[in-house]
């Protein structure tokens, strides 16, 4: 049996601390450096850390479902950037095989509190990149976090380059 569902790579980025402290983004450095933080959705009993992700209700496009169950799972208010890429794996559950394939999106996200989270996972945590790098339970996760984080790097420079903020 197909299925398929979608989610992403939450992200907010915070500024970059020196020795003195928070950088200052008025000084005259044209680029301002800033660290990507990642919220990643866990079950502390079976010791697994992932992406959000969820499978469509009816009607839905690929991109609602992806914000949807990002909102839901992690309690945030989210804005889709662009689609990361798209994993494939297999499963048996009560003697059917599935083959999903989950579509990545990466989410800013712009509101909310992961206090907010539904219950499909206990544990809704924001990460450095680097330690969601070494946080996430599936490597294919893993591959999906590296191809969103040089994706935040070209839309970060192409916003600089317009001028936008």
């Amino acid at each position: 049996m197909r299925a398929y569902s979608a989610g992403g790579v939450v992200f907010r980025l915070a500024p970059m601390c020196t020795p003195e402290g928070v950088q200052d983004t008025a000084t005259l450095d044209p680029q301002p450096q800033a660290t990507m933080d990642v919220v990643l959705v866990g079950r502390s009993q079976a010791g697994i850390w992932s992406l959000p992700k969820g499978t469509p209700h009816p009607g839905e496009t690929v991109e609602q479902v992806a914000v949807r169950e990002a909102q839901e799972e992690t309690g945030l208010q989210v804005h889709l950037i662009t689609y990361i890429g798209s994993i494939s794996y297999s499963f048996v559950r009560e003697q059917i095989r599935y083959h999903k394939q989950v579509r990545h999106f990466l989410l800013e996200a712009i509101g909310g509190d992961t206090s907010f989270h539904d219950q499909e996972y206990d544990l809704v945590e924001w990460f450095s990149l680097a330690e969601a790098y070494r946080r996430l339970t599936y490597q294919n996760e893993v591959q999906i976090l590296y191809q969103a984080e040089n994706m935040l790097q070209r839309w970060l420079e192409y916003r600089q380059r317009e001028g936008l903020k």
